[in-house]
Formats: C-alpha cells, structure tokens, sequence
C-alpha cells in the first residue's frame, strides 16, 4: 500500500491512511505518524522543483501497532465476540484541523472522497473510533462524530476548560482525570519541600490555564512559583527554525536561573520546545542547566526524524505523572518480528526508513547517499526516543480502548433489547441509528486486561484510575529507562491517596544522588523563623532567631511557639525540655544545712532548758519568773523544729501547719518575752514604799499576758485556715526552667496579718524592754531583752523584702533562715549570760551576791 495523493486548492497533502476489513470495524485516527515538509527550491535543476519529504515522528508508530496487537488478540479469542472479526480503519491527523476534519468524513462515508451522509464505496461504518493523541484533534473529531453518536474513546488528557466542553459529547477518556495530576504535583512537590519552582507552559489557551491553575494551587500550599516560561506556538515541526532566537533566549534565562526545579506540561508541542531548548546549550560559554523536570502525563521522549542530534541526557532524573501502565504479554515479541517487506499496515515501509535512515530500493532518487534498507533491522537497536520495545503509556490505552469496544459490543450482542436475545448477526447489521445503543454498555464496562489490570469508566467517562510516578533514567546511547517510584490514586483509601519511594529515585548527575533544594534562600535552622522579605514572594525571607522563651523545633517554620507549661526552651530555643521540680528538699546540701541547724538549735535549747531544771532553786533560775523561762525555752525548741515543716514537698497537712504553727508558737514566746519584761518593770515599781502594784506581781499576771496575747494569734490563725486555708500549689511561671512546688497561703493579707501582729508584740516588747533596761535589779533582763528584740525586730524587717524578691525554694529558705535567726537571736540574748554564771561562775549565782548587789 502507498499513500493516496490528494489535490487541494492551495497545496499538496499526502493522505496517510490503512484500511484491514472486518466483519465489525473500529477506526483510529492517530496523530502525527507523519508529516510534510515545506517546499523546498532545487537551484541546480533547470526550473524550480517542489519535493515533499515525509518527515516521522517514529515512536507513534506504536500506536498503531498495539491497535493491530489488541485487535488480533481479540479476533482470536473465542470468547470475545465469538464468530465476528473485527476491521479497522487507520488515519494520521497531521495535527491539522482540516486533515483531521477531512479524514474523519472519510473515515465514515468514503476512502476516497468526500460526500456528507453517503457512502460512495460501500464502506461500512466504523462502530466506534479510537483517538487521538491531542486533545485539540479529539474535540475536531468529536464535533462530527458526536452528529452520529459515534463513541470516540480517546488515549489524551484534557484540560480542565475542555471538560465542559465535553460532557455531553461520546468522547471516552482511557485517561484518568487531568485535575488529579494538580494535586499530584502540589503533593510531590510538598514531599520534597520543594517550595521554588519554575513552570514551563505553551503559550495558548490550554498551557495559560494550566500554568494558572498550578500557580495558584502552589500558592494556597505555600509553594512559590519563580517564573512562568511560555513557549512559542509552533504551526508545524518546520517552524522550529523561526524559533531558533526565542529558543536560544530562552536556553540562556534556564542556565542562568538558579531554580532547581521546573514544571512541565508535557504536551506534545513543549515537549518538543523543551528538548530543543535545553539542546541549544552552549557548553562553553552557558552553565550547564542542571534541573529537575515534573512532567505531566504526555511527558515522552519522542523526536522526529530530522531531530536526530538532540540528547535526551539533560532529562536524567526527571519525574514525571503517567498513565498506569503495565507489561503486556507478547507484545515485545510481536514487536520482534516486524517485516518491513510484509506490507503490514501500510506505514511500515516509511517508519522503517526514516527510523533506520535508509530508504527501499526505487524509493526517492534524492536521496541516493541513504543506505539501503534489507529489512533485518532490528528494532530494538533503535534509541528509545526513536522506538521503544515496551509498551508505552500511550498505547497501553489505545490497547486498552479496543478491549473495552470489544466488550462492550460482546455485552450489547449478548443482552436484551426489545424483550428479545439481539443475535450475534445483528450486529454485523449495525445502522447509524444504533450507535447510540453502545452508549451504555461502553459507559458501564468493567474488565481486567491480560495484564491483570482492572479497566471502568468513571460517571464523567474517564479512566477510573489513577497516575502513576516515573523516575526517567537516560543512558549516554540515547536510550532510557522508566521506573515506577510511586503512585498518584485519588480512589485509594483516605491517606494513602499519594506514595512515593524516593530511596529508588535517580536524580541529575550534578545533585550526587541528594534530593535537591527548591528554595528562594537557605532553611531557617531550629531557633529560627521565617520573617517576610519586603516586596519578595512569601517565599523568600531572612531567619529570625526566636525571641526568648519559644522554640521552633523544626526547620522553616513560620512563627515560634511555646513550650507546655511543664518545659521550657533550651538555650539554642530548637526543642523543650522537662522543667525540674523547685522545692526545698531534705537531699539537698540547702535543705540538710537547714535541717542540722534547726535540730543542732533545738537540740541546744533542751540542753539549756535541762541546765534550768536542774538549777531550778537557784536565785539567777528564780528571779524574772521561773515558769516564764521555762515557756519561752519550750517555745523557742518548738520554733526551731516548725522550720522542718517549711522543708520538703509540701502537702496538705504541711501547708496549713506551718504558718500557723509558726504564727502561734512565735506568739506564745515573744508573748513570753513580753510578760518577762513587764514583770521586770513591776517587779521595781512594786519595791516602793504603799505601791498597788504589788498585787500584780506573781505568776497569775505574767500568765495572763501570755494567754491572752497567744489567744489573739490562734484567733486569727483560725480564721485563716476556715476562711482561707493554704493548700499546696504548682507554679509553672514564676521560674523559667523550673516548677515551684509550694504552698499557696490562700490569703496573702492572712499572711501579713499574722507576720503583723508578731511584730506588734516584739515591737512592745522592745520599747518596754528598752525603758527597763537600766532598772537596778539583780538579774535584771531588761537589757538582754531589749537586745534580742532589736535582733528579732531588725531580722523580721529585712525578712520582708527579702521574701518579696525571691522565688521558689529560695522564698521558702529565707523564711526558714528568719525563723532560726530570730530564735537563736532570742535564745542567745537572754539565756547565754544566765548560762555563763550557772556553768562558768556558780559563785554568782547565790542568795548573799544577791544581797551585796542590791546593797
């Protein structure tokens, strides 16, 4: 067979077209197969001469040779339309409206010529169409066959503005939906963190949207777009060399651009652009462009014939979106035994010359410097841009089209119409008007290939399935490999709707097998954030180091946060750490100086105590009221030991017992203080001569005082702990590294009032003290008392600010620390010059030293 010459008005058009009969027949208009040159001027011959040369894209020879595959397999499996043949029609589209709008009226009415609604030859009328590769020639074909509703199950993607379009049209999608491949990109991208890139579109209606509704899907994901290329449109192959100056601009902008990744819509026509682009490097004057390419699904390394130069190595590593695809059983064997001189479709002879660059014996005497092609060639040394031995993504779904025509046609034979079996002859019978009864059964189609793969449409007529993700690997032969490296499935369960295994990945030579950055500017580190660059991209900022107090744990983060309330930041402010528990503790060197001092003092008031009672009937024991002495010594080792209540965890029982116990204690011993000094100043008024105050001296009085001051203190104390009883308290803010343990005093005016009313006491105290301390009485403690009160007074003042201004276990030591110093301070001043004379000097201490004295 050879092509048919068609005359037009204008030019001359070569018709590529392959007709098999059968007893049903199925027509495929496929795209690009072959092309026309421009006319080209001969000067050596005497009068200009226009030769066309038939220019291939090879590797879409395929298409056809998987439609011949399925269509055998299927007339030679019995249980696939048993005792019907199918036929099938082959036209090339050119990428021409026209040609595709010509061959698609020819594909239905006549091989030969055109007349609408009648058919010259007796041709029978295809049952369904296969095609084509680009959505443009899909929609031309589908503006004629939709008339007659004849289903057209198409192997291309569309674009979301053409879905409109075609929702009530017979168009059969054997993709799945193109917006998948969206989030698909935006997922990939997110997994890397790749959050600068480029995108690479044709510049017309379908590559504008593209690159709109990417970019703005980048965005809401905080992804970044660098730059948005547009490529020139090209009216056909020949048009690339008016194009060489936007090329080469373009070539210079991807050298210099730091962008690491681009995305590319992987239409026929960028594809194109793009390897023609990257094959325009200078090496010696450009930097290399070293890039990761994401591709969509029509992403393919196809060159045409004259194309032969380009290396496909500047796509090493690049990722792209794919239709699933499997290997199908015999068909690299049917591919094996290709004979050119067999005449098997009628395309063959022209692929095999211009994929071998050689031409048949009596071809094209032009081009006598070719070789001559013998036919044992073998195909699978062709470079994969050129052929490959595998079935492609593309003509998996044309392979798949045909099974899934095939079925439905079986199930339309087998099921009831009209209340009757339709019988297998019928539908060799097949008119127009029941077309639109395959409708259905094709809509409803549901089977698993040979491969295994599972094959339905969708309710918008697309392939129920999702893309695969292919990690390109080229060698330096020209060829390449495609390894599956992860899976885009919108129907998988909730989760797992995107996979990748990035361990299998092959990148670019240049990244050393390190996944590649995408950013504007260097990751801020952990104790950083992110601070906007004014009149940049979001993208693009500066790293700020956290403020004091907050982390950020991970790299890139937008903002700082806090830590929970029981951590706190480290010092590097990248990660929290476990805040210590505060409290004064008894394994603590702190807590244990404190516990010794206290036993050592209590343990020193007993000895005293123990000294009084045995030298109880001396007169320095007798005079100021023995009983007094006792009750101040006994509450003075009682206040030494209520410190130990102030150390350790705090608990129910030790928050309400220690300010109280303190508050009582300390009031029963300066109340004793106070009824010492009294009695001193009594004890001399009454020695004049018809005082009334004798009655006043003695036991019952000094008693009285003491009650009756300790009274008011356990009164307020009682009030306190009904009203507001202290409970233990945990303090997350008070120290930044750590939880203070503590009591909470439940009334810090409670607190005051109690610490207020000790003072009053001492402060009587010593104003009595120091107007009797000059008295002259033997023994007199005037003057030891108005000491010790100074003491007491002077600890308690500087107690106040002191507590005021620490926190934690500290507040909790400085109490203690006022506690055993204002008792030392008491014990010390009143007791140590009473101890010197009964231990040091006994001779003091008697009746007749006594009497010399007062004399």
């Amino acid at each position: 067979m050879s092509p048919s010459m068609c005359t037009t008005s204008d030019q001359l058009q070569l018709q590529y077209q392959y007709y098999q009969p059968g007893d049903l027949e199925i027509g495929e208009i496929t795209s690009q197969l072959f092309s026309v040159a421009d006319t080209v001027t001969f000067k050596e011959h005497p009068k200009t001469k226009l030769v066309q040369e038939v220019v291939t894209i090879p590797k879409n020879y395929q298409h056809v040779l998987s439609m011949m595959f399925a269509v055998r397999e299927i007339n030679e499996n019995p249980k696939i339309l048993p005792n019907v043949s199918l036929g099938f029609h082959i036209y090339d589209s050119h990428f021409d409206a026209r040609m595709t709008y010509r061959n698609t009226v020819n594909l239905l009415f006549s091989q030969s010529r055109t007349v609408l609604n009648y058919n010259c030859d007796g041709q029978k009328i295809p049952v369904a169409v296969i095609g084509g590769l680009d959505s443009e020639i899909s929609l031309y074909m589908d503006t004629i066959l939709g008339i007659y509703k004849i289903p057209q199950v198409t192997y291309c993607s569309f674009a979301p503005i053409e879905h409109e379009i075609t929702q009530l049209s017979s168009l059969y999608r054997m993709v799945p939906n193109e917006e998948y491949q969206y989030t698909g990109i935006v997922k990939l991208l997110l997994h890397f963190q790749w959050k600068w890139v480029g995108i690479i579109v044709q510049r017309d209606e379908k590559g504008e949207k593209f690159g709109e509704t990417l970019a703005h899907m980048l965005s809401q994901s905080s992804i970044c777009t660098a730059f948005t290329v547009r490529t020139p449109i090209q009216g056909n192959l020949f048009d690339i060399f008016n194009l060489l100056e936007p090329y080469h601009n373009l070539t210079i902008f991807l050298s210099e651009s730091s962008v690491n990744i681009c995305v590319v819509r992987g239409d026929t026509h960028t594809m194109l652009d793009v390897q023609l682009v990257l094959n325009l490097l200078e090496s010696d004057t450009m930097k290399p462009i070293s890039k990761v390419w994401v591709t969509t699904a029509h992403w393919d390394f196809s060159i045409a014939t004259f194309q032969r130069a380009l290396d496909v190595h500047v796509f090493h590593g690049a990722l792209s979106f794919a239709s699933p695809s499997s290997e199908v059983r015999g068909f690299t064997n049917f591919l094996q035994i290709l004979n050119p001189l067999s005449d098997l479709d009628g395309f063959i002879k022209d692929f095999w010359e211009q994929a071998f660059n050689c031409l048949f014996p009596g071809t094209d005497v032009h081009q006598e410097s070719k070789d001559i092609c013998t036919g044992e060639e073998k195909p699978e040394s062709l470079p994969g841009p050129f052929f490959e031995m595998s079935m492609t993504g593309q003509s998996y779904s044309i392979y798949n089209a045909l099974y899934a025509v095939a079925y439905a046609l079986h199930s339309m034979g087998f099921s009831k119409v009209n209340h009757r079996a339709m019988a297998v002859g019928d539908l060799l019978q097949l008119p127009t008007s029941k077309h639109l009864q395959l409708h259905p059964f094709l809509r409803s189609i549901s089977f698993n290939n040979t491969a295994g793969d599972q094959v339905s449409f969708d309710e918008k007529g697309e392939l129920a399935a999702g893309f695969d993700i292919v990690n390109w690997i080229t060698f330096p032969n020209k060829s390449f490999t495609k390894v599956k490296v992860g899976r885009m499935d919108p129907h998988s369960p909730p989760g797992r709707e995107f996979f990748i295994d990035e361990t299998i990945i092959t990148w670019y030579s240049s990244f050393n097998q390190v996944v590649p950055l995408a950013v504007c500017n260097d990751y801020c580190h952990p104790g950083f954030r992110k601070q906007k660059k004014e009149g940049e991209p979001f993208c693009c900022y500066t790293c700020v180091l956290c403020p004091e107090g907050k982390i950020s744990p991970q790299k890139d983060m937008n903002d700082c946060g806090n830590c929970p309330k029981d951590q706190y930041a480290k010092k590097e402010r990248n990660q929290c750490l476990p805040k210590k528990l505060n409290f004064l503790s008894f394994n603590e060197p702190l807590g244990i100086s404190w516990a010794v001092l206290a036993l050592s003092l209590s343990l020193t008031t007993v000895l005293v105590l123990g000294i009084f009672i045995k030298h109880r009937n001396t007169p320095i024991v007798k005079a100021n009221n023995r009983n007094l002495t006792y009750c101040l010594l006994v509450s003075l080792f009682l206040c030494f030991l209520c410190s130990l209540l102030f150390i350790g965890r705090s608990t129910i029982l030790t928050c309400q017992l220690r300010q109280t116990a303190f508050g009582i204690i300390f009031s029963v011993a300066v109340s004793s203080v106070l009824a010492k000094t009294i009695t001193v100043v009594l004890a001399f008024m009454a020695t004049k001569p018809d005082s009334t105050l004798r009655r006043w001296v003695g036991n019952r009085f000094a008693n009285s005082i003491v009650l009756c001051c300790s009274c008011i203190q356990v009164g307020i104390s009682m009030v306190w702990l009904c009203a507001y009883p202290p409970f233990p308290h945990v303090d997350m803010h008070s120290l930044p590294q750590e939880i203070v343990v503590e009591c909470n005093e439940g009334s810090s005016n409670m607190f005051y009032y109690v610490l207020g009313y000790l003072g009053i006491l001492a402060l009587v105290s010593f104003i009595v003290a120091f107007f009797a301390r000059k008295l002259p009485n033997s023994f007199n403690e005037a003057k030891f008392i108005t000491f010790s009160m100074l003491v007491f007074c002077s600890v308690w003042l500087s107690f106040v600010p002191a507590y005021l201004s620490t926190k934690g276990k500290y507040m909790v030591a400085v109490e203690i620390f006022s506690i055993l110093a204002s008792s030392a301070g008491l014990l010390a001043c009143i007791f140590s010059p009473k101890v010197y004379i009964i231990i040091l000097r006994p001779e003091l201490n008697c009746k007749e030293q006594l009497i010399r004295r007062n004399k």
